[in-house]
């Protein structure tokens, strides 16, 4: 078993995004986790991240706040909010943003897979 203590986990910077907070708590470089990794992604208000997309599946869970996910079905833009204990998944290379529109932190767990 391989434990990471909330007050040993990383800090790391998440490329594209802007006024948020996250530490990895499995995978990479937290752990010996091969097939996806576990993130705590605190999204501060006006918080986000930029329009991207990966050749990764994410789950996205929302443990606290409210946050705006947004996705492309062809040219249409979808926006979905995603409540405390509400959970997407965004596929392989689709294209997402992620705001917090709140005056409240957004705390999110995010598990990315590595294929």
């Amino acid at each position: 078993m391989q434990v990471t203590k909330i007050k040993d986990a990383k800090p790391y910077e998440a490329k594209l995004h802007w006024d948020v907070s996250a530490l990895r708590l499995q995978g990479l470089e937290a752990s010996k986790l091969e097939s996806f990794s576990c993130s705590l992604s605190y999204f501060l208000p006006g918080g986000g991240c930029n329009w991207s997309s990966s050749p990764n599946e994410k789950v996205y869970v929302v443990l606290d706040g409210q946050a705006t996910i947004l996705t492309k079905e062809g040219d249409k833009e979808i926006t979905t909010e995603l409540g405390k204990l509400d959970s997407c998944v965004i596929g392989y290379n689709e294209e997402r943003s992620v705001e917090n529109r709140t005056n409240q932190v957004v705390t999110m767990l995010v598990i990315v897979s590595n294929s």
